[in-house]
């Protein structure tokens, strides 16, 4: 067996599952989690228990950006900074008991700014 096969964490019932709802959120996530690993650590446990909760960190976006469209449901978007300085965001919605991960970017994305 391959020394690498990480086991996933597991999710107790009454948690949210966070999935990639694109490669590119999937690629920024490993690059977040190389470079912050703490705090992404703590950002999968807010995501897993309380992802719609307002906090200075963890808001839903404005105007445009306010709304995502995936497989004809529109959803309201939210972003999460992993550390309260940082430049790094996630971009997210809730589906049901899922966390889609829409983006993450390790700076400040643009259409923020």
């Amino acid at each position: 067996m391959a020394k690498d096969d990480l086991a996933p964490r597991p999710t107790k019932k009454t948690e949210y599952t966070i999935r990639f709802a694109s490669a590119g959120a999937r690629k920024g996530w490993r690059d977040l989690a190389a470079t912050l690993r703490n705090p992404m650590a703590d950002a999968w446990d807010f995501l897993t228990k309380t992802p719609t909760e307002r906090t200075p960190t963890n808001y839903p976006l404005r105007g445009e950006l306010g709304l995502v469209q995936r497989e004809g449901k529109s959803h309201e978007r939210w972003q999460h900074k992993p550390t309260v300085h940082g430049d790094a965001r996630i971009w997210f919605y809730v589906d049901g008991e899922d966390v889609s991960l829409e983006q993450v970017h390790t700076h400040h994305p643009n259409a923020t700014k």
